[in-house]
This record gives structure tokens, sequence and C-alpha cells, in this order.
């Protein structure tokens, strides 16, 4: 027990700093992870959610456990001298007679800390056997090439030892993880996924929120390239230099969003690029002819000034949805 204790207490600070910074990384993922859960499920399964938050604290304790800490000051390890590469598959052999069971911790750690990778391979991802496996075998080799070449050429030298064993250590785990993964869904099976062209007409509020991000994103990229290739068009057009102060930007950005929140909708069955991705309609119910179209001006309308008004604006609609449980546009 005394030796597993002072094996781990060296990775107290790498297991603190993975505490830091999921708070933060989960954050940033959220609204990825929600989109992601919505595509693949149809639907926002609150173990799913957790399932991916825990697998986000564990890719950062993995980098934090393996990468750091990283080297630091004017010289020493990986700034004036480095730790040559251990290739020899055999060298655990030498290592047993040596140090006899102290190994033992090092060698098992290895293999603990890529089961969760398998499991969330197997579990969450639903990939088979054999595409987990070499995932891991991937994941363990870009972490040994990092700890071999000073984190790809960042440092001068190697700050500590890639090793071919670790590498077997590493994929084996994978394949246990995977393995209790397969064991678990006897059991206690996954959740069924979201059928081909599944869509659902009754989004929930959540779920509007991620489309509309993701339409967000997708508005801001088309924006960008249409005002950018109007001033360079306008760069190289004889005449063309007294029209490039004009707020390309805005009307490009204006031109954008209609192109995604109103004319994709409209011919494809209420499904913006955003909706379809998470698996929904805007269209709550059926319309035709000027009720349509007057449904798709007023939504236009709401969205336009929650995406100009965004302090302002989504307050208000969290408040109305609450209250009334559909958006104001959904009343038409």
């Amino acid at each position: 027990m005394n030796l597993i204790r002072h094996f781990l207490a060296g990775y107290t600070e790498s297991f603190i700093l993975a505490l830091v910074l999921w708070p933060m990384a989960s954050l940033a993922l959220t609204l990825p992870i929600l989109a992601w859960l919505y595509h693949r499920d149809g639907r926002l399964r609150f173990g799913s959610a957790v399932s991916t938050y825990l697998a986000v604290l564990y890719v950062l304790g993995l980098g934090c456990f393996t990468l750091y800490p990283l080297p630091n000051g004017d010289s020493g390890l990986g700034i004036t001298y480095g730790v040559p590469w251990q290739l020899d598959p055999l060298a655990f052999v030498g290592d047993f007679r040596r140090e006899g069971v102290s190994t033992l911790p090092q060698i098992v750690f290895n293999v603990v800390l890529f089961m969760p990778f398998g499991f969330i391979a197997g579990r969450l991802l639903r990939w088979g056997f054999w595409r987990s496996v070499a995932a891991g075998l991937l994941v363990s080799f870009c972490v040994e090439a990092a700890q071999g070449t000073g984190l790809f050429g960042i440092y001068p030298y190697a700050y500590r030892t890639a090793d071919v064993d670790d590498l077997i250590y590493n994929t084996s785990g994978a394949a246990l993880g995977w393995a209790c993964s397969a064991a678990l869904a006897r059991v206690l099976p996954p959740g069924a996924l979201a059928e081909e062209g599944e869509v659902t007409h009754e989004p929930g509020f959540v779920r509007r929120c991620v489309a509309f991000w993701l339409d967000t994103l997708l508005t801001t990229l088309i924006s960008t390239v249409i005002a950018g290739i109007v001033i360079l068009v306008l760069h190289n057009v004889p005449g063309g230099e007294r029209w490039v102060d004009e707020p390309w930007a805005l009307w490009a950005e204006c031109l954008a969003f209609v192109l995604v929140e109103l004319v994709r909708p409209a011919l494809h069955g209420g499904s913006t690029p955003g909706g379809a991705f998470v698996r929904m309609s805007c269209e709550t119910r059926e319309r035709t002819g000027a009720r349509r179209a007057v449904f798709y001006l007023a939504r236009l309308a709401v969205l336009g000034g929650a995406y100009l008004f965004v302090p302002l604006a989504w307050p208000a609609l969290v408040l109305f949805y609450l209250i009334a449980r559909r958006m104001p546009y959904d009343f038409i």
C-alpha cells in the first residue's frame, strides 16, 4: 500500500490541474457536446450528457498525466538535455530483475490509464473492438511521440521517456476498457440511437438554442466569405476602390442570415442547417400559403432581434418560453 501511495503522490499536481481545467473546458464544449448528443441520439439523455462531461475530464486528465509538468527555466531536463527513447519491448524483464515488484505500479497505471478510453469508445461512441483498440494505439503513440520529441519540438529535448512498453500497456488498457463496456451492455444496454431521417417537430428550448448557435456560426462563416470576396474584387476592379468602405460585412451578414434562417428552412421542411444537425424542424405544425409565409417572416424578425440584441433578447425569449411553452411565432 505504501508503494502505491508513493507512486500516486507523483501525479497529485497533474490530477489537480485536470480538475482546475475541467470546468473551463466543459463550459467551452457545452454547445458542441449538446449538438453532438442531439445529432446522435435524437434527444438529450441525462446519462449521455453526464458521461460526455466525464469523458472531457478524462481527456484532460490524460493530457495532464502524460505531458505535465512541463520543463521550465534556462537549464535542466528538456532544456539542455533530454531522455532517450526506450524501444526495447522486453525492457520490462530487466526492470523486474533489477527492481522487483516496485515496477508493477507503473505497469498497472499505464494499463488502467487507457481503460476509460476503451470504455468511452465502446459505450459512449459505440465503436467496435478493433476500431477502439486502433484508436487507443494511435492516441498512445501520439502521447509517446509528444514525450519523445519535446512536445513536438516546442522544447529542444525530450523531457519524458518515450517507451514502447507504454504503447503496449496503453493499448492493452484500451482493449480491457472496451471489454468492460461490452460486459456492461449485456446487463444495461445503451439507449437506442436516432434513426436515419428522424426529425422532431416539437423541439424544446435547449435544442432550439443549440440549432440557432450552429446557424449563427454558419451565418458568420458565409458572411465573412462573401464580404471578403466582394472587397477583394473591388480592390482589383478599376474604380472599385471608392466602394470598398461600404458596410459590405453588414450586408453580407444580413444576406447570410436570410439564407440560413428563411430560405433554407422554407425549402427543407423547416430545418435550418443547424436544425437539421440536431434533428429538428421549426415548423411545429403544418402551415400553408399566406400563413406559412407570415410564420417565416415573424420567425425571421424574432431571431433577427435575438441575433442583434443578444443581452436583452435572450432573457425575454427564455421567460416567454417558460410561460407559453412555445416561441412567439409558433402561435401563427
